[in-house]
């Protein structure tokens, strides 16, 4: 065990970075950092450096000698690290917004990780994610990759199965977002409950057991609907049908409504589009009033108005995992790591977001068993349709990124699908090298969306 560790966080201008500094500064006994490197791009330079700041403060308001780096040479910052955490977006906001604003407009749910937004974030991200995969193989070939970067899941499947990066665990706050909620509407508290969990990133389902063994899950099921009840802050909280979930004797996560209330959800989506603006829209303004706090000279803590972004408590995961590897605790933890037959409906190297055990080997799934007919074909669907996604990221074929549109459940299908594709084609150029010959040819033919907005952030070079 190394006495001192290199932190190394790619994306570091984001502004959930104090949530990372918090999470590592309370875990500081247990994690002996000595160097934070944050990295981030030209576009990014100015937040970096603001936040850069804040995170040295952070520091320096604690008595430990921690010493934090702000760059935009990758490579720099990789080398030697212990772990690397990512939490990068390519083409910032400005790329989220077309994602949720084209597909709106042709009346289709816009959404960061679901839906045909979701699919081209992973477009965007791929390729990137295998570049910082090729620095770590010369540069950092004994560090773990935390990966952050939304969609989760799949990109953590893509670093691990196709880019061969087996020390690559996957996260996200929506199973800690349930776990720290949910015992609270019963009157318990989480050291009271057992949870399993079993599914896909974004898409998964979980349990709930007593000290005893008895399962509560159905008692929770009956809370779900409550304003508390588990749910993430940034999704519409339409009311599940108690009926459906009882039937399955599961709690579904908060993502779940898009899929089982597409109807409603999608109706509230256009209702905020047409009052105003998306949710990507709405982020940017809260992030542009983050990053005015944290200019201020005297902040040195993390500000309360970071919980109205939609990551609250994600450091509770990413510090926690990496304490638990580095300190071999041997904790559960839910994440998104390769299957090894914990889902037998999947096949064994897909990467699947389940109950696992934390310590120095990693993370290792632990065993469901066989899937219900109803929760088995969601996945077996949703899991072709991420394969798709990740195969037409890497090769650029435009007929598998159709095939991944054909089969995503939140995208009406036929030739308003193959529309919407187009035009997030088009308007994402600057970052889908991998699609320039399509483009080319969509352009030719005069494609282009029709929203103003998004318009105005292709003509401002966005």
């Amino acid at each position: 065990m190394k006495e001192s560790i290199k932190i190394v966080t790619i994306g570091g201008g984001s502004s959930y970075t104090p949530e990372l500094m918090e999470g590592f500064i309370k875990r500081y006994d247990e994690l002996p950092i000595s160097e934070i490197w944050l990295v981030d791009i030209e576009d990014g330079k100015e937040k970096l450096e603001i936040v850069g700041k804040l995170a040295q403060r952070m520091w320096e308001a604690t008595p430990y000698d921690v010493k934090v780096f702000t760059t935009l040479n990758r490579k720099e910052a990789l080398k030697d690290a212990d772990f690397v955490t990512t939490q990068f977006r390519v083409g910032l906001l400005d790329a989220r917004i077309k994602d949720e604003r084209i597909p709106l407009l042709h009346g289709m749910l816009g959404q960061e990780t679901n839906g045909a937004g979701g699919m081209f974030k992973a477009f965007r991200t791929i390729p990137v994610i295998k570049s910082i995969v090729d620095d770590m193989k010369v540069l950092c070939p004994n560090a773990w990759l935390i990966n952050f970067t939304n969609p989760s899941g799949i990109i953590t499947e893509a670093v691990i199965k196709h880019f061969g990066w087996e020390k690559c665990i996957g996260l996200c706050n929506v199973p800690v977002i349930s776990m720290m909620n949910e015992p609270k509407v019963i009157g318990m508290q989480r050291s009271e409950l057992h949870y399993q969990f079993v599914g896909l990133n974004h898409f998964h389902w979980h349990k709930v057991f007593d000290k005893t063994g008895k399962d509560i899950t159905e008692q929770l099921i009956d809370h779900i609907n409550e304003k508390n009840g588990g749910t993430p802050a940034n999704i519409y909280q339409a009311e599940f049908p108690l009926e459906l979930l009882h039937s399955m004797n599961l709690l579904p996560c908060g993502y779940h409504r898009y899929y089982y209330l597409e109807k409603e959800m999608l109706e509230h989506s256009l209702e905020e589009f047409k009052n105003g603006g998306t949710r990507a829209e709405q982020m940017k303004e809260v992030e542009a009033a983050l990053f005015e706090i944290y200019k201020n000279p005297n902040l040195n803590k993390k500000p309360e108005q970071l919980q109205k972004r939609g990551g609250a408590y994600y450091s509770d995961a990413a510090c926690e995992c990496i304490s638990a590897i580095y300190n071999n605790k041997g904790i559960h933890m839910v994440v998104s790591t390769q299957n090894n037959g914990a889902i037998p409906c999947l096949d064994s190297d897909s990467v699947v977001e389940v109950s696992c055990i934390i310590s120095a080997r990693g993370a290792e799934p632990i065993a469901w068993g066989k899937m219900q007919s109803f929760e088995k074909g969601w996945l077996q669907i949703m899991k072709a349709m991420e394969e798709c996604t990740i195969s037409a990221a890497l090769s650029g074929d435009y007929g598998i990124a159709l095939e991944a549109f054909t089969i995503n459940p939140l995208v009406q299908h036929g030739s308003e699908a193959k529309q919407v594709l187009d035009e997030l084609l088009v308007a994402h150029e600057k970052y889908l090298p991998q699609f320039t010959e399509k483009i080319i040819e969509l352009k030719a033919h005069g494609v282009a969306s029709k929203d103003p907005i998004v318009i105005e952030l292709i003509k401002n070079g966005h």
